[in-house]
């Protein structure tokens, strides 16, 4: 793992905060306190499991307990970004630190999305009685849909990771392995890439186990004939890839399992095809949906066409009936139209993208051959 980040080139970590704070004056607050962690990540580059950070109009003030002293130094020194640190072992000691830092601050954003009503009421009694404050939505998270170089870079290994360990185990299919087998081997040579891990559980769905979207892999055999949905993904340095494919050991045993594969694959390109700067993400959905509609299953199409990736496995943008996002150029999305039939098992087809001003880039490549002989 060591040698495949020091490979990848530098995120621009240090400049995200200023980005942030070019937003605050519009969302009603002269400062922001992050409490979500993958937020803090973003913007700091710490990967610890308890933090909080302030973003005020000239400082930035870290707060974590006394896990992360050394390892918050680290990490945002690493990334180039200036805060002051504050450690304490008691949560009192962090709400001392953060309420001398909002000394001043009259309207104090917190993001609503993150903060339970207990801590509101904590923060508006105890913790920042002097401050008004402001419920913000998706101040750092807007921020996040546009990926800059060095995200691409991650999830481009990420998305390697995963094509290469398809394309090792896909053969032992052939053996009758358990689902819960192939998930494992796919999991143990995404590790061996240099992943972290896998960006979500993995599904391995064989026969009638495919007809549901998000089956668990399970002791059931795979059997010649039947078709298989593998989706998975891989994280690399905390960024994800997301990818499926369906497949079949030898040729499906019936015409409508393969008439299936077929509309699915026409639907995927043609999803794909409809990816660019300036598209809606509604737009991209009814490109894929037309066509499994066209073929006479829209009920068996049961869920939205994609959604965004990167620090997480589901983000924005949103690709679906009822998206209201544009998309724009650096944004990185899912296109996976599915059919799904109790008799006959699933179909789904799935490439992440990252968008251009002429269309979309794929960052998954593995074939899509359907037949494992």
């Amino acid at each position: 793992m060591t040698s495949l980040l020091t490979s990848l080139p530098p995120m621009e970590t240090a400049l995200r905060a200023d980005r942030l704070r070019a937003g605050l004056a519009g969302a009603g607050c002269e400062a922001l306190l992050v409490t979500r962690l993958v937020n803090i990540r973003y913007l700091t580059g710490f990967t610890g499991s308890a933090a909080m950070l302030l973003v005020t109009p000239d400082d930035l003030v870290f707060v974590t307990d006394g896990r992360y002293g050394e390892q918050s130094a680290e990490q945002l020194g690493a990334a180039g970004v200036v805060a002051a640190i504050e450690v304490s072992t008691t949560l009192a000691g962090q709400q001392a630190a953060l309420q001398a830092a909002v000394r001043g601050v009259t309207r104090l954003g917190l993001e609503a999305e993150s903060v339970s009503w207990a801590q509101q009421r904590r923060f508006a009694s105890d913790w920042f009685p002097d401050a008004e404050l402001v419920p913000t939505v998706g101040l750092v998270d807007d921020l996040r849909r546009v990926k800059d170089a060095g995200e691409v870079a991650r999830m481009q290994a990420a998305a390697a990771a995963a094509d290469g360990a398809l394309a090792t185990v896909r053969p032992m299919l052939a053996e009758r392995p358990e689902e819960r087998e192939v998930a494992l081997a796919l999991e143990v040579e995404m590790r061996r890439a240099g992943a972290s891990g896998p960006s979500f559980e993995t599904i391995v769905a064989a026969g009638p186990n495919g007809a549901k979207p998000h089956a668990r892999p399970s002791s059931r055999r795979i059997e010649r004939g039947e078709l298989v949905v593998i989706d998975f993904g891989a994280v690399v340095d905390g960024y994800c890839s997301d990818m499926t494919r369906t497949v079949c050991v030898g040729e499906p045993t019936s015409a409508t399992a393969r008439r299936m594969v077929e509309v699915v694959a026409t639907s995927q390109r043609a999803g794909v095809a409809a990816v660019a700067a300036g598209v809606t993400g509604k737009a991209v959905d009814e490109a894929c949906r037309a066509v499994i509609t066209e073929a006479g299953w829209a009920d068996a199409f049961v869920h939205g066409t994609g959604h965004g990736v990167g620090l997480e496995i589901h983000e924005a943008p949103r690709v679906s009936s009822t998206s209201t996002d544009t998309l724009a150029p650096g944004h990185v999305v899912t296109v996976e139209p599915g059919v799904y039939l109790p008799d006959e098992g699933g179909v789904r087809i799935e490439d992440t993208v990252i968008v251009t001003d002429s269309g979309c880039t794929p960052l998954t490549h593995a074939p899509k051959d359907l037949v494992i002989s």
